[in-house]
């Protein structure tokens, strides 16, 4: 299978730079900056972008191009901090003009014959965010675009397949980033658009059989889409192998725990063992208030409760299905890139595990994985049900976690999905949930001070979750929601709308 290679030099851009090389049916994979050329080269890449970053090329211990890169054959494109770095590797000039550039600038072709632009707009607008501009491009590069700052905003060598931008092809705010991306994939790489979710399931079927064997497995379902869809991945895989675990942790929405045996003794026809294990995770949450100690601790219990099931019933079961995304593991950190939060099946996970995990969705964007979920026939109640965090209302209750404050957080949770769905607006949003601050507010019901609490009210859109947007909900929804929530639910008396995007905030309150 032919891949692209994105070199992460630390920007959270660089997944979505990924994404977007998907989303033209190509493959493509995250590397560290730090691989050598030889271990790059031993990849056999169709191409090879690099990505942004947060430093200047010429700061101290910033990452650099090692020019042999240059000399492979391979396609290479450097986006931002890339092409400075790239320039900078060929002989180049990087320099700080004086004047940055961030978010819509105007980019204006130079006439001269461009691979990546052919066909686009003289004059098209990029979103920029650099201090530092490439001021002379590279012998043998050949300008096709600046902007009025600066002046090799693009820069071209057809004949050894080298390309640089200093703006970023892949946000939405480029309108014409993906016909770049397209133009440097199709016509740089000659690579042609095969990587489909077909071809995807192919592939994930078959490294599941190499990696298991006829060994037995065990799944860590929890209902949401990604474990649904890793389990019905796993099943076409190896069939009656697979074992579906559900541990009712306690922490689930109104109703789910029924819905959830329901749909999928119904629909997925393995083997599904329930287990209720509310008051262990009450019992070992008591007294937590702290984010990162919350997700481990529900994290290791989780293993341990599979452990046992493994045990008990499942003695012969070596492998631990879980549905680990890659927004999971790029927020959990990596070399590169700081760490956001522990997700529950990454950073929390003990390390004394008797279980060899088993991630098939593990290099995939959940857009792409509600598409794996509709290839292989899930129903669709399924398949857009929105996200929901593995530790459940656990991480939206700002405290300690207590059966009081779960009953009242879920109830007005019902509230909110309820009026969600009955305006319409399921496909819009990408979550919508309530929050539980463990604090109280003063407040006035049938002529009489109240002290309750609040709950903050939480709807963004997203298209993949490394970045979000708060939703422009109706004031008549917003009215109905707290109207509703102050009147059926006692206790709280307060309901407040955050509308925090995703950065600086994360979708998640912990």
């Amino acid at each position: 299978m032919d891949t692209v290679l994105v070199v992460d030099y630390g920007a959270q851009y660089a997944q979505l730079i990924a994404r977007r090389v998907r989303e033209c049916h190509v493959y493509s994979e995250i590397v560290p900056h730090d691989l050598s050329v030889a271990e790059l080269a031993a990849r056999a890449p169709a191409g090879i972008i690099l990505s942004g970053g947060p430093r200047s090329v010429y700061s101290e211990g910033a990452p650099r191009v090692d020019p042999a890169l240059f000399e492979l054959g391979i396609p290479v494109l450097g986006i931002c901090y890339g092409q400075q770095a790239m320039a900078q590797a060929l002989g180049g000039r990087v320099a700080r003009t004086g004047t940055a550039e961030f978010g819509r600038t105007e980019l204006t072709a130079t006439g001269a014959p461009s691979l990546l632009l052919e066909g686009l707009p003289d004059t098209q607008t990029v979103w920029m965010s650099h201090n530092d501009s490439v001021v002379e491009a590279p012998p043998g590069c050949v300008v096709t675009a600046a902007t009025a700052t600066s002046p090799a905003a693009v820069f071209e060598d057809p004949q050894r397949r080298l390309f640089g931008v200093q703006f970023h092809p892949e946000v939405a705010h480029t309108p014409f980033g993906l016909d770049v991306l397209k133009a440097f994939l199709y016509q740089g790489c000659d690579l042609l658009p095969t990587w489909t979710m077909t071809s995807v399931i192919a592939s994930a079927v078959e490294a599941v059989r190499s990696q298991v064997g006829s060994e037995r497995i065990v799944c860590a379902l929890s209902g949401g889409v990604d474990s649904s869809v890793a389990a019905a991945l796993v099943h076409r895989a190896v069939g009656d192998q697979l074992t579906c675990v559900f541990v009712d942790h306690g922490l689930l929405r109104e109703g789910e725990a029924e819905q959830v045996e329901e749909t999928f003794r119904r629909h997925l026809h393995v083997d599904l063992i329930h287990v209720k294990a509310a008051d262990r995770f009450l019992e070992r949450l008591a007294a937590v208030t702290d984010p990162e100690t919350k997700r481990k601790v529900i994290g290791e219990t989780f293993i341990r409760v599979f452990e046992e099931v493994a045990h008990d019933e499942l003695e012969d079961a070596r492998f631990l299905v879980q549905g680990t995304l890659y927004p999971d593991v790029i927020e959990s950190g990596t070399r590169d890139a700081a760490r956001i939060k522990s997700h529950h099946n990454v950073g929390g996970l003990p390390e004394d595990m008797s279980l060899t995990l088993v991630e098939p969705l593990r290099n995939l964007f959940k857009d792409e994985v509600r598409r794996v979920g509709e290839e292989l026939g899930l129903p669709e109640e399924i398949v857009w049900r929105q996200p929901f965090p593995g530790p459940g209302l656990a991480v939206r209750i700002v405290g300690e976690v207590t059966s009081e404050r779960l009953a009242l957080l879920r109830a007005a949770d019902a509230i909110v999905l309820e009026e969600i769905r009955r305006a319409g607006l399921m496909r819009e949003v990408w979550q919508s949930f309530a929050v539980l601050p463990a604090v109280h507010t003063v407040g006035v019901m049938g002529d009489e001070r109240t002290y309750g609490y609040p709950v903050v009210l939480r709807a963004v859109t997203s298209e993949d979750a490394m970045t979000a947007d708060w939703a422009r909900l109706p004031y008549e929804v917003l009215e109905r929601i707290s109207n509703r929530i102050v009147n059926e639910v006692p206790g709280i008396n307060r309901v407040a709308y955050d509308i925090t995007s995703k950065p600086p905030g994360t979708i998640e309150w912990e």
